[in-house]
């Protein structure tokens, strides 16, 4: 249904996590090098649970990689702190890629440069950050109920 993008990530069961809300949603989750684990990881699994065999995931050498591999197939948001845009003001559609950066750094400054008018922030108060899987669900659930409205007419 979507598609979740991971640039980076750094810890294993944040990306389990997230393998997990992939299945749930039918989206596909995308991992771009170079991870902070392996795909092998016991604690990456565990957060997967039996799960994570069953995720469509697939790895990426860099994120330029990742955009030739699906040239015009959705368009891309790159969630971060610093973007004025919040995620609940886009109407997303089918198909479309939420790209998430690294729990410690975020993602890369020219990444969001190149793409400002596509970057998108999840409000909040009291807090700088969000936990990525936390962060990916938020988005995610939203992306999904916007299409199930869609689908059924109500829009």
């Amino acid at each position: 249904m979507f598609n979740v993008v991971l640039v980076e990530p750094e810890i294993p069961p944040n990306t389990g996590n997230v393998g997990r809300l992939c299945l749930a949603t039918g989206s596909t989750l995308h991992l771009i090098k170079p991870l902070g684990f392996s795909l092998e990881d016991r604690q990456l699994k565990r957060a997967g649970l039996d799960y994570w065999d069953e995720v469509d995931v697939r790895t990426w050498n860099s994120f330029e990689e990742l955009q030739c591999a699906h040239p015009g197939r959705g368009r891309y948001f790159f969630l971060t702190t610093k973007a004025g845009r919040a995620y609940c003001d886009v109407k997303f559609n089918r198909g479309d890629f939420l790209v998430f950066g690294r729990e410690t750094k975020g993602l890369p400054e020219p990444l969001l440069a190149a793409n400002n008018d596509n970057c998108v922030t999840i409000p909040m108060k009291g807090t700088r950050s969000l936990n990525l899987a936390t962060a990916v669900a938020v988005v995610l659930f939203e992306a999904v109920r916007q299409q199930r409205l869609k689908e059924s007419g109500v829009e």
